[in-house]
């Protein structure tokens, strides 16, 4: 019942933030639709320990702040290939994964699809085909920045030995 109840007030405070509309019809509305999204999500058995919305506590604002910048640099990337096409030498490479958890891989693959010039093809148990647009893309997910970064946003100990 604690899942629901995170759950629920991740939603609220989601929708609050999001609308800004703060009159008794409105907020009856959203608090409907709060309670039908957990009455639909516990109905389909998705509302557990691992999928917690509060699972990554303050972690994920951080994780998201560093993921925003991973994408700031990679447009700069992508602009430099549409203006210097040579740069461009496109490349599937395959990827450990190293996350254990469903929802950890999903958000590595998931990341790296956001970061422009990567795009993940193929998310199976112990690794991701990716197609890199530069060399460059292909050398930043081999070298696994990326994936430590979500096993410290999952909280298990990188092969780093903490924070990478």
């Amino acid at each position: 019942m604690r899942y629901a109840a995170s759950l629920a007030t991740v939603l609220a405070l989601l929708w609050l933030g999001i609308s800004g509309v703060y009159k008794p019809l409105i907020l009856g509305l959203g608090a409907g639709s709060v309670a039908l999204v957990v009455w639909i999500s516990r109905r389909m058995d998705v509302v557990g320990v691992e999928h917690n919305p509060v699972l990554y506590s303050w972690r994920l604002p951080v994780y998201w702040l560093w993921l925003l910048w991973q994408i700031i640099l990679a447009n700069f990337q992508v602009a430099a290939c549409a203006l210097q096409p040579s740069r461009v030498n496109p490349r599937v490479v395959r990827v450990p994964v190293p996350q254990k958890t469903a929802l950890g891989k999903v958000t590595y693959g998931n990341s790296i699809t956001l970061t422009p010039g990567t795009v993940t093809l193929l998310l199976e148990r112990d690794e991701v085909t990716v197609h890199a647009l530069t060399p460059a893309s292909a050398e930043d997910l081999e070298s696994g920045a990326m994936a430590e970064r979500i096993l410290w946003l999952e909280g298990a100990r990188s092969a780093g030995g903490g924070r990478p």
